[in-house]
């Protein structure tokens, strides 16, 4: 299994990430053109973590997008569906709690967490509103939800190029760094295929979320929503 499907089975999309999970955050860095670090840093000023709090970091994958939270002093739990991403991870940061989850079925008791999070990991679960109410069920009333996923650019001239360069210039550019770049070639088709901003807002209104807020990153090319339970 090289490459999941549209549909998002979550066996697939858990046996494709393993795959990658060696190198997967060296590619996401040369594939984002480096945006990405700038993305996590305004992930963490979102999510404002604590000392003492509590958080999720939803396919945390290798926990890179949890250390700001650790650095803050909360209390961080990475999880993911893919065993081998945690793995990867668990190297890196032996000292970290990392938990096997599908983010359809969290592993958590209600009203757990001050705050969850998730990073370009929800267009990957099988059902997003399932997935947006498991969320809300462990977050702590009052708690927030940070959800950062690639989206839809704002200016049509942009979002024309944007498309091209998923399309075209992103699988060359994966088979070059990448383990496996059938799998960014699926990573590109869900980008396309993703709601846009306020499409997202609604759903998570609609999970019970309150106070839904967006704004873009890099002209849309990424959405960073909140909410409030």
């Amino acid at each position: 299994m090289t490459r999941a499907s549209l549909d998002k089975q979550p066996r697939e999309v858990a046996s494709m990430f393993d795959d990658v999970a060696e190198k997967y955050d060296l590619t996401n860095d040369v594939l984002s053109l480096g945006q990405a670090r700038l993305w996590r840093k305004e992930v963490a000023k979102a999510v404002d973590a604590r000392p003492a709090q509590k958080i999720l970091d939803l396919a945390a994958g290798t926990a890179t997008s949890s250390q700001p939270f650790v650095q803050a002093g909360a209390y961080v739990v990475p999880c993911d569906f893919s065993l081998g991403m945690l793995r990867v991870g668990k190297q890196r940061h032996p000292w970290m709690p990392f938990t096997a989850g599908d983010g359809m079925k969290l592993p958590f008791k209600d009203d757990t967490f001050d705050a969850v999070t998730i990073s370009f990991g929800l267009r990957n679960i099988q059902d997003t509103d399932v997935a947006l109410r498991e969320l809300y069920r462990v977050t702590k009333p009052g708690g927030r939800v940070v959800i950062c996923e690639f989206s839809h650019p704002t200016a049509a001239p942009f979002r024309t190029v944007y498309t091209e360069y998923l399309m075209r210039a992103l699988p060359p550019v994966a088979r070059a760094v990448s383990s496996n770049p059938d799998a960014y070639v699926y990573l590109a088709e869900s980008i396309r295929a993703w709601p846009t901003q306020p499409e997202l807002a609604a759903m998570l209104q609609q999970a019970g979320w309150n106070k839904v807020a967006w704004r873009n990153l890099t002209g849309g090319i990424v959405a960073l929503h909140r909410g409030i339970k």
